[in-house]
């Protein structure tokens, strides 16, 4: 069996030459690509009234200088923690790109994260700033009570001068800056960029000169993992690990400077400051937009060529499709069929199936879309079969935070489905001898903030010690088998991998949300299933529960003969010892509120398993 997989030479030899000639930081990754296509569109966004608005480097620029400065004003120190709290915006972008450009260190806060989880992360990390995206959650961090000031984006600011707007830096006492109280830590976006405006007025270097002074090692971001059990930890990541990061991205030439990505995932998580470096090394530009539910509508509106998501997108969508054909029901259900057939089989008559039905489909997403990037949690194989059938191909990629997010990646061009691909280039992949995954190369952490031993016992002679479990294949990727601490041994000795047990039924069953396999010291292997809420709303009316509370559903006897096929499907290609003997359908949705899943949509699995402890111990009596 091969222990080891890389990344093609080629690749390897042209990151190589990148880094050489490579920036010093992260800030200067930005200045650099600000000036060298400053004319050139690097974002756009929603307009108030319809439409989106565009923006070009230099405007980017003249926002981040701005920002950069104000902090400074501010009294930022070099790699002072300075948190941002909002959902995924432009100018969540902006502030973290002033952060870095002004020597600070950014430290990532989810909007949905509980009080606690903010006191935690804010204590823990030391921030001395936050940018918050409203009022709603401004209560949250100034009741933290540990931050020296916060800066709304959505102002103005409680108590605020009205002046800010018009750039007035001062009140009109003179003491404060505007858009601030006297006794608030409240200011707005607005006054900060006043504040740095008039920083820049008497040193118009003053950003550059800060920037010149960062070094590779510096801290650049202090992420705190969104972890599956107890309080996060923080991660480390120096600014060489986030340009390592953007420029082995562009050796493996998948994105190119005319590409137009559409950017919604949360900024919070690794995979977003992964994606950003990316841009900044290629040049393309991003519709940024992180109003989830309006995803099918941008797409058609921007039509981007490349877009990150995560497996539950892709399994709404597979599952979206799937449903509303069966529902029509009569020629357009068996077109349908008979084209996804000859699409999966590589049939000759697969130009006649694009032309009559996949590109209608295609259609769907803009029309322009190459590929798909797909990351956080395990996608279906059957799923990402069905989106290279209709010529929509899904990179499926893995990483950590502790890994920067994006450590090994299916190339679009030939990927092998079930796996993850191969590294970057520049990071290299053991398996041990127990089955880990082990990483080593320029994208890990520094270590875990304030947790020596922790980072003891997970980096090992320069190795990180991932806690999943891996094989590499006969080609050379490497195929995910479960995390190592949710495999489960049943009372017979079995070990069970519940993770691709799970991805395959979503790829079954499209009435599916959350599946939960359990078993730990069971004698069989059983499941908890929630509904995806719009799809048992669709498949209600057709048997007899149109008036149906979501609750009703889950509980009819129509419902459960429906899961219950669908489970015999997927027995059928398990061993015997993994088959779900029992299941019970949830009443209510597994969510990021609730606590069940992460705000990267990853399970909770010990979280669930306690709090429906007399649901499973029902399956078993």
């Amino acid at each position: 069996m091969t222990h080891e997989c890389v990344a093609p030479a080629a690749e390897e030899a042209l990151v190589a030459r990148l880094r050489a000639d490579g920036p010093r930081s992260f800030g200067a990754m930005f200045l650099e690509r600000s000036t060298r296509t400053p004319d050139a569109p690097a974002y756009r966004t929603p307009g108030p009234g319809g439409g989106w608005i565009s923006r070009t480097w230099a405007e980017t620029a003249q926002a981040v200088t701005e920002i950069a400065a104000g902090l400074l004003a501010l009294g930022l120190r070099p790699q002072d923690r300075v948190a941002i709290c909002s959902a995924t915006r432009v100018e969540w972008i902006e502030a973290d790109f002033g952060v870095m450009c002004a020597g600070g260190a950014t430290t990532t806060v989810y909007p949905s994260s509980s009080p606690e989880e903010v006191r935690h992360i804010l204590t823990d990390s030391g921030s001395r700033f936050v940018f918050v995206e409203n009022a709603a959650q401004l209560s949250k961090i100034l009741a933290a009570g540990t931050v020296e000031r916060a800066i709304l984006i959505d102002g103005p600011a409680p108590s605020g001068d009205s002046r800010t707007a018009a750039g007035d830096s001062r009140t009109a006492a003179g003491d404060s800056p505007a858009g601030t109280d006297s006794d608030s830590r409240t200011l707005d976006l607005g006054a900060l960029k006043a504040l740095g405006r008039e920083k820049l007025a008497t040193n118009p270097d003053l950003v550059q000169q800060e920037t010149a002074k960062i070094g590779p090692d510096d801290l650049a971001t202090l992420i705190y993992t969104s972890g599956t059990t107890g309080l996060p930890k923080g991660v480390r990541v120096g600014h060489d690990a986030w340009i390592y990061q953007g420029l082995a991205i562009q050796a493996m030439g998948i994105v190119h400077p005319g590409d137009l990505g559409y950017l919604w995932l949360p900024l919070s998580h690794a995979f977003g400051k992964a994606l950003l470096s990316c841009q900044l090394s290629v040049g393309f530009e991003f519709a940024v937009d992180g109003d989830v539910s309006a995803i099918v509508q941008r797409l058609a509106e921007v039509r981007p060529t490349i877009m990150p998501a995560v497996p539950r997108i892709f399994e709404k969508v597979y599952a979206g499709v799937a449903a509303t054909m069966e529902r029509e029901g009569g020629l357009k259900a068996r077109l349908y069929r008979w084209a996804i057939g000859v699409a999966l089989r590589r049939g000759a008559l697969r130009p006649i199936a694009d032309r009559l039905v996949l590109s209608k489909v295609r259609d769907r997403f803009g029309g322009r879309m190459r590929f798909f990037i797909s990351g956080a949690s395990s996608l279906s194989p059957e799923i990402a079969a069905w989106f290279d059938a209709i010529r929509l191909p899904i990179a499926e990629g893995y990483g950590l935070t502790e890994s920067c997010a994006t450590t090994i990646f299916n190339r679009p061009a030939d990927p092998e489905y079930g796996t993850v691909g191969v590294p970057l280039p520049g990071t290299r992949v053991r398996i041990a001898d127990d089955g880990e995954i082990l990483l080593k190369g320029p994208g890990l952490m520094q270590g875990y903030h304030g947790m020596p031993e922790a980072t003891a016992e997970t980096l090992i002679d320069g190795w990180l010690h991932t806690g999943d479990i891996g094989e590499i294949t006969e080609r050379g990727s490497l195929r995910i088998t479960d995390r190592k601490k949710d495999l489960i041994k049943t009372s017979n000795g079995k070990y069970v991998a519940p993770q691709a047990i799970e991805a395959r039924f979503k790829g079954l069953c499209p009435l599916a949300g959350q599946v939960v396999v359990h078993g730990e010291n069971r004698k069989f292997i059983t499941a908890l299933i929630d509904l995806d809420p719009d799809e048992a709303r669709k498949w209600a009316p057709a048997h007899g529960l149109e008036k149906a509370s979501h609750a009703e559903i889950a509980r009819s006897d129509q419902m459960r003969e429906e899961i219950a096929r669908c489970v015999e499907e997927l027995n059928k290609g398990l061993n015997s010892w993994e088959t779900i003997k029992k299941f019970a359908i949830l009443e209510e949705n597994l969510d990021v509120e609730g606590g069940d899943l992460t705000p990267s949509l990853k399970l909770r699995r010990r979280v669930v398993e306690k709090r429906y402890q007399s649901q499973l111990d029902g399956l078993y009596a």
